[in-house]
């Protein structure tokens, strides 16, 4: 499914306000550059989906750059797997990026910035392990205690630091923190870690270190080189940002020049800036679990079908699903940008995604729950073609030819023999208009040996066919169809929603967001489809008439072998849930 329109930008949100505030008085030149910094340890999901709105919308809004940029620094989880995924991932959602980087591409400027904190006593190497670290940190309510390796001089700490570089040490033996305020109210103000010992191959830089810098470190330090004036930021990093403008203004990374001299070698520079970190609230929906871990955990343990599992959150999840990223995009917009956290009910989504693919998706005839009729008082070799709309709403999208025939596929639920009350489809000797055709009357039924209808027969009404004076008769129900001798098989796959519960994390009774996996969120069924409908392209939506709005499975669909995804049915169901 391609996506060409224009993304939408910010709205009228607090962040939009911040930068025209800062356009207009001219800060960083009016310039607006953001960056877009995922971890690829993982595929990104709906909530990136927000954060990448935002981030690219501003920019583009006014005419600014965002820059993609993989945060790698912690090797033992990143993957070029999930490097390429989120690259797809941003494309399909309608952006790209005026500058690719790594923060590994910045190592060696991370390292010479650890340097010059260390001759400006304001780092140190520490030899306490991570449970000492825990224990001398203090809690919420008490102080934490100076490292007993906190006044070492700084030749030594230079020498020590050097010899972790060199590889000297064993992984977790030392550590180098910041110096900063052990009895600091915000807990990440208390000699934070700046670099760890890890001996693992980087999926960019090889082998090349085996120290490597903190996310908190490495984070303000990547956006100042990159020239970045607004760093976008969820809400559980509002705590970090007096960390983030301590590393900034320790190293004034844009007046000097020695620590950035490596970019100048490599070809990577921009002339660095003092960016400003703002937050925002995470994007939320109820009925989904969006941690990286509890989705790697699905998928490991094949809970699901894979990281694109139709049922996932995941944006690779619902591209497969079928939601239209101009679904996406316009139900963040709806969303707004805030400093609120709060839960979005999953149907808003799909209520955006069914307003996109009514416009957008050309309509055909399927019967996924198939039950012969049979009429008649047609030859049995009846054929002849009925011309239908592809879209009922707009004409440019033409029209097709419908075989019909003799016998014909209807859905089982549009026949009821003993039917209840409020049922206006098809009875024993009751009439239904089958679509475009006319009015038929059931005269007679089939069953198997246990009792159950296996064919229903009708006649049809001449005069109510096209044309004829009696096309205009009302009955109260109108039904689709497919010819049983032209139709071609398929398989369609149903989907709902991954869990039953709401909130799948709520563990309050005791339960796991395992335990709420919806057992019926993905049924399999062979169905029967007009031939227009097996001819559709892969990644192709279509509405099936009176059925829900499906997709060409992007990996598995073949004209010759048509699979279908159930996207959205064409009404919310669960909210009378």
């Amino acid at each position: 499914m391609t996506d060409t329109a224009t993304p939408p930008a910010a709205g009228h949100s607090f962040i939009r306000q911040i930068v025209v505030a800062d356009v207009a008085a001219g800060k960083h030149g009016g310039a607006v550059r953001t960056r877009f910094p995922p971890e690829p340890n993982g595929y990104l999901h709906l909530g990136h989906a927000k954060a990448i709105c935002l981030d690219f919308g501003i920019a583009r809004e006014f005419s600014g750059s965002t820059a993609l940029r993989f945060d790698d620094t912690n090797p033992a989880k990143e993957d070029m797997e999930y490097v390429e995924a989120i690259k797809a991932d941003v494309r399909w959602l309608g952006f790209d990026w005026d500058l690719l980087r790594h923060s590994s591409d910045y190592f060696e400027v991370f390292y010479l910035c650890a340097e010059k904190l260390i001759r400006q006593g304001k780092a140190f190497v520490c030899d306490l392990d991570a449970e000492q670290v825990r224990a001398y940190r203090g809690t919420l309510t008490e102080p934490g205690r100076n490292s007993p390796y906190r006044e070492r001089g700084i030749e030594e700490n230079l020498d020590l630091f050097r010899r972790m570089r060199a590889g000297e040490f064993a992984d977790g033996a030392r550590t180098l923190r910041a110096k900063i305020d052990m009895a600091s109210g915000n807990i990440n103000l208390r000699d934070p870690a700046l670099y760890r010992i890890r001996r693992l191959t980087h999926q960019n830089t090889g082998d090349a270190w085996c120290i490597y810098p903190m996310y908190d470190y490495a984070h303000p330090l990547s956006d100042a080189v990159e020239g970045i004036t607004h760093s976008f930021c969820t809400l559980e990093f509002e705590d970090h940002r007096p960390l983030y403008d301590w590393c900034l203004d320790q190293l004034d990374l844009p007046t000097d020049a020695s620590l950035t001299e490596p970019l100048r070698k490599a070809g990577l520079w921009i002339q660095p800036t003092r960016p400003q970190q703002i937050e925002f609230a995470r994007g939320n929906l109820d009925y989904t679990v969006m941690s990286k871990r509890k989705l790697m955990a699905l998928v490991s343990e094949r809970l699901v079908d894979g990281w694109d599992d139709p049922r996932m959150p995941t944006l690779a999840g619902v591209r497969r699903r079928g939601f239209p990223p101009a679904a996406i995009r316009q139900f963040w917009e709806r969303a707004g940008v805030t400093k609120q956290n709060s839960v979005i009910e999953f149907g808003v989504l799909e209520g955006c995604v069914r307003e996109v693919l009514d416009a957008a998706a050309p309509r055909r005839m399927a019967v996924l729950d198939p039950l012969k009729l049979v009429i008649d008082n047609l030859d049995p070799g009846h054929a002849e073609t009925i011309e239908f709309s592809n879209h009922p709403k707009n004409p440019e999208f033409g029209s097709r030819q419908v075989p019909f025939a003799r016998e014909l596929w209807i859905e089982r639920e549009d026949f009821a023999e003993v039917p209840p009350k409020g049922f206006h489809r098809l009875v024993p000797g009751g009439e239904v208009r089958l679509r475009g055709v006319g009015i038929v009357r059931c005269t007679d039924l089939v069953k198997d040996a246990g009792g159950a209808v296996v064919e229903v027969h009708c006649t049809l009404d001449p005069d109510t066919r096209h044309g004829m004076p009696g096309a205009e008769r009302k009955v109260k129900g109108t039904i689709h169809w497919v010819s049983a001798q032209h139709a071609v098989a398929a398989e369609v796959r149903i989907y709902d929603r991954l869990f039953t519960a709401a909130d799948p994390d709520d563990d309050s009774d005791g339960k796991s967001y395992a335990d709420h996996l919806n057992p019926a969120s993905k049924r399999v069924v062979q169905a029967w489809l007009e031939p227009a409908g097996a001819q559709t392209t892969s990644e192709q939506a279509v509405q099936f008439e009176r059925l829900g709005y499906f997709v060409a499975d992007r990996h598995d669909h073949a004209p010759q072998r048509p699979v279908f995804n159930r996207i959205v049915t064409l009404r919310d169901t669960w909210a009378k849930r």
